[in-house]
Formats: structure tokens, sequence, C-alpha cells
């Protein structure tokens, strides 16, 4: 039997996902921070997200034994694009000025019928905050987003500031919606 299966102490990533345009988003926690970053990263590959967007920083990285992550994920053929984020927080001005660039890779890859995986250190605030975004810049009324993803995630988007940026995009897209009238 593997190591990484016999340790009780080792929690499996579990992938809380929702259909979004043709495709699947999903998110989770921090490979490795379960304590089986192998086993993490083994789960991962057979799902074969076409792009995943890691909003954790570096120290989180180490501190759960995923030093590697995006060089794994790029091995594994995964595009990968790294946002990193305090824990807690909302988007920084550095996240601000790539989120254009990101949002359309991630739509582009949904509308296609591919996967997308967001993942934070606990699968919840601000991979729920990046989740619940693209849903609702996908189309979706924020409403009907935000309980969907709820539905799956109970914990997604943890703080009033990621809520606040999250929604923004019905904003935008009902500005965009009156200018093509």
């Amino acid at each position: 039997m593997d190591d990484h299966r016999t340790d009780q102490s080792v929690r499996s990533l579990t992938l809380h996902a929702l259909s979004v345009a043709d495709g699947i988003l999903a998110l989770c926690p921090l490979p490795g921070s379960g304590g089986d970053y192998r086993g993490d990263m083994d789960h991962l590959h057979d799902w074969q997200p076409g792009l995943v967007i890691s909003m954790t920083t570096e120290v989180e990285h180490v501190g759960a034994g995923a030093a590697p992550l995006g060089q794994d994920f790029q091995a594994m053929g995964s595009r990968w694009i790294h946002l990193p984020l305090p824990d807690f927080s909302a988007p920084t001005k550095a996240m601000l000025a790539q989120w254009p660039e990101v949002s359309v890779l991630a739509l582009q890859a949904l509308r296609g019928g591919g996967r997308v995986l967001v993942h934070c250190k606990g699968g919840c605030g601000r991979s729920g905050m990046v989740v619940l975004r693209l849903m609702i810049e996908a189309g979706e009324d924020p409403d009907k987003a935000l309980r969907r993803l709820r539905a799956v995630r109970a914990c997604a988007v943890e703080t009033e500031e990621q809520m606040t940026w999250a929604l923004a995009a019905a904003k935008r897209a009902g500005t965009r919606k009156a200018r093509n009238k």
C-alpha cells in the first residue's frame, strides 16, 4: 500500500466543482495542506485541469510541502497562473492588473469545454472569490451564482471585501449591457 494512504492523519483533497459555461470550474484547498502533496497532485493529474489559478503565497506553498507546485502543474500539462494573495484578503493592485488577462483565459477555457481549477490554502475565501467572479463574468446572475457556489462549498467567499470584488463583475456586465442597447 502507498505511504500516502496509510497515515490516518492525512486528508484527501476534495474538488468542489460546478458547470460553468460549457466547462467545469472547481475550487479546492492547497495541494499538500492535508498532508499528502504527492497524492493530491496525482488526484489533480487524473482530473486534468487545463488551467490552474493559485491564490496562495510562496510561504504557504513551503509550509504545505508544495514548494514545486507551479512546476508540477506545468509538468502535468496544465497552464499555471500564480496570483498570490495573503489569506482573507481581497485583490491587491498587482492582482487587479493581471485579472483582465486571467479572466479572459479562464472564460475561454470554460466556454471551450475545459476544466479550470482555483485554489487557496483552505479552498474557501480567496478561491471562492475568484470562482464567484468567473461565474458572474460567464453570465450567471450573481445571486444564483452565489447560491450554486455555496451549495458545493459553504465557506466560499469569507470577507466583505472579497464579496464586493466578486460582485463587482455584475456591475461591469450591467454597464456593458446598457451601453450595447
